[in-house]
């Protein structure tokens, strides 16, 4: 008798094999004398689409909504519906007595595996769990003298069909009320919407915002630069007449210390990467998309087996990870590290409770080295950048703080404040790790270092000078700062209990923050203009019309809230989708009643080569106005031309679609996959 593993990749699957000694043997397994390895290829079962239930459910038409099952089905992608006929008829061999689930270790990897395993048969069947944080032989000849009970994550389980059946419900039957009620290709669902709000809100607070002129000033004194404040501390000076005024009334005056005040500091080390953070870092320094890291972090630990699981909500490691610890050291000090690993070795490796905290791991540690010897010349160029973050990063968490003395003085001219701050530096800890790295985007010490000052001491003014500037408007988002305000979107939520649940889970989850970016980029919702996030005029019509309640991140916060109580058992999953069902209701109701309309503000002189219709104009693409055809071309911007994207059979098959068209969409139905991104 033997065991099936189920992986989620064939990567996964055959270093699987590798290690329990099994070989090829067949299309999409490999085989040995205990083990039967298979692997999935991502989701090969989903929720079913909508005409499953009723053949009307074919057609677009706002009477038919809200479309809500009694109970959702699943069905087989067709795509990869040969590798699901492999790992069914595995499933129902004679000689298969248990199936071990080797999936991701999170809630969408316990979906992709159980969801298989119910269409192909395999009921009240026993079932392990394989549970591991690294693609590492010893990592996984660990996790296989570990294996859990699968009853372990059935509650896991739970929490992830109610999250993919309510994106259904929701993300279905509001996109199609969107699109019939107004005529327009639009899309909608929990988290790209707000996601897409906190876009549109920010760009309308650039384009209100007025700059207002403020001045400064500054007493330039032997050794340093002092600076005007008022009895609140304020530094800046709105009246011209004020500012002059001071300015004539201090030139010439020299300054008194008033006081001295010193105190010391210690600044820890930043946290090791979770995949949030390792992706704001990357965009920050490299203008890498949050899904181009994702994918190189990936190849790093499926192909590679250089980093830990990269698909991490934590920024911690669990204490039976210390002892692990050196040899990871050891091996990155092998791949031109050694000048920073060395001081670390020659002391017994101990890490302070901030980095190691059980209590903040929940599936998966952060983003850390493996102890696997590296072969820098085998990675890409990106994937060198992507790895160098991670070591630099684990390897300065390990150093001890950063120490220094704060000095503040203030001083007195004619009665009137200046203030100046510098720093003694007592012991670089960290801060000299990033030194040897040569981090040269690193923010520069703002506090200078001053010479020693003493109370009541008279300090020379050398000048006075006025400087004038103006107040900036909101920076507009990058990858890094949308990423930011998608992991902690409680400071746009009021209500206290909701702001508290949703710091475990914000906008989306760190898997699926990047696919959401890009849909919004694909969809014509938002352009990049460098690193900047642009929201079209097409966001904006979305934002006006769409209900209220999909526009804010308290959806999701109560969502998340109650997915986390199903995952600990501490609620039922029916009642969830019940309350999602009569959501789904009012949100359909709200559409069909709205006397809005949709107004195209950016449509072009060109003419759709399809259908006739005007052309929608965006950065780097021209769009058919007419949402039944949705024919794109792409411009060339050194000379304004157009080029098509569809050959000539294209657009004769999209005329025939067009012919056709009244009892199906073209181009706008549901992509089931890409459901659980919504």
């Amino acid at each position: 008798m033997k065991s099936l593993v189920l992986a989620e990749k064939p990567s996964v699957g055959k270093d699987l094999g590798r290690v329990l000694n099994c070989r090829p043997h067949g299309r999409g397994f490999m085989e040995g004398d205990k083990y039967v390895v298979t692997w999935a290829l991502g989701h090969l079962v989903t929720l079913a689409e909508p005409e499953t239930y009723d053949a009307k459910f074919k057609q677009w038409n706002l009477e038919y909504l809200p479309m809500l099952p009694e109970k959702m089905k699943l069905k087989v992608m067709k795509q990869t519906s040969q590798q699901f006929s492999t790992v069914k008829s595995l499933l129902q061999r004679k000689d298969i007595f248990e199936v071990i689930i080797a999936t991701d270790a999170g809630r969408e990897g316990e979906l992709v595996a159980r969801w298989i395993i119910m269409l192909g048969g395999w009921k009240n069947k026993p079932m392990k769990r394989l549970w591991i944080s690294s693609q590492t032989d010893s990592a996984i000849k660990d996790g296989f003298a570990n294996l859990k009970p699968s009853q372990n994550y059935d509650n896991l389980f739970q929490a992830a069909v109610g999250r993919a059946e309510a994106d259904w419900l929701v993300g279905l039957n509001v996109t199609r009320a969107l699109t019939c009620k107004f005529d327009a290709r639009l899309n909608a669902g929990r988290v790209q919407t707000p996601t897409l709000a906190l876009i549109v809100n920010r760009e309308e607070d650039i384009r209100k915002f007025v700059p207002v002129k403020f001045w400064k000033l500054n007493a330039l004194c032997p050794g340093f630069i002092a600076s005007w404040q008022d009895q609140k501390g304020n530094d800046r000076i709105f009246d011209k007449s004020k500012a002059e005024s001071l300015l004539a009334r201090l030139k010439g005056k020299n300054a008194i210390v008033i006081s001295v005040t010193k105190k010391a500091k210690s600044e820890s080390a930043p946290l090791a990467y979770d995949l949030t953070e390792l992706q704001r870092d990357a965009n920050r320094r490299y203008g890498m998309s949050a899904k181009d890291t994702l994918h190189h972090t990936q190849m790093l630990y499926e192909r590679f087996k250089l980093v830990t699981y990269p698909r991490t909500d934590s920024r911690y490691i669990t204490k039976d990870m210390v002892p692990t610890l050196k040899q990871r050291l050891q091996q990155v000090a092998k791949a031109g590290y050694s000048r920073q690993v060395e001081p670390l070795l020659r002391n017994e490796i101990n890490p302070s409770n901030r980095f190691v905290n059980d209590a903040k791991v929940s599936d998966h540690h952060a983003i850390i080295p493996t102890e696997i010897p590296v072969h820098l010349s085998s990675l890409s160029s990106d994937e060198k950048k992507i790895y160098d973050l991670i070591v630099k990063r684990f390897i300065t968490v390990l150093y001890p703080p950063y120490k220094y003395e704060q000095i503040i003085v203030l001083l007195e001219i004619e009665k009137e404040t200046f203030r100046v701050t510098g720093r003694i530096v007592q012991e670089l800890g960290w801060r000299a790790v990033s030194s040897i790295m040569k981090d040269d985007d690193e923010e520069e010490d703002s506090s200078r270092s001053i010479p020693e000052l003493k109370k009541g001491q008279v300090v020379k003014v050398n000048d006075l000078k006025l400087v004038a500037s103006q107040t900036k408007p909101p920076s507009r988002y990058t990858e890094a700062t949308l990423l930011t305000a998608m992991e902690n979107p409680g400071k746009f939520i009021e209500d206290e209990e909701l702001r508290d649940s949703i710091k475990s889970g914000g906008l989306g989850t760190p898997a699926t923050r990047a696919d959401i970016i890009e849909k919004l980029i694909n969809g014509y919702y938002v352009e990049r203009n460098g690193k900047e996030l642009v929201p079209t005029a097409k966001a904006f019509e979305l934002i006006r019309l769409v209900p209220e309640t999909l526009k804010h991140p308290e959806l999701t916060a109560e969502w998340e809230k109650r997915l986390g109580k199903i995952a600990k058992g501490e609620e039922n999953k029916n009642r969830f989708i019940a309350d999602i069902r009569q959501n789904t209701a009012d949100l359909v109701s709200k559409i069909k009643a709205s006397e809005f309309k949709f107004e195209i503000t950016n449509l072009s002189n060109e003419k759709c080569p399809v259908c006739g219709a005007p052309m929608m104009k965006f950065t780097d693409k021209f769009v058919c106005s007419d949402r039944k055809c949705g024919n794109e071309t792409g411009m060339q911007k050194e000379t304004g031309m157009r080029t098509e994207r569809k050959s000539k059979k294209d657009h004769q098959m999209d005329k025939q679609l067009l012919q056709r068209f009244g009892k199906q969409e073209k181009k706008q139905e549901e992509t089931l996959g890409d459901l659980f991104d919504f």
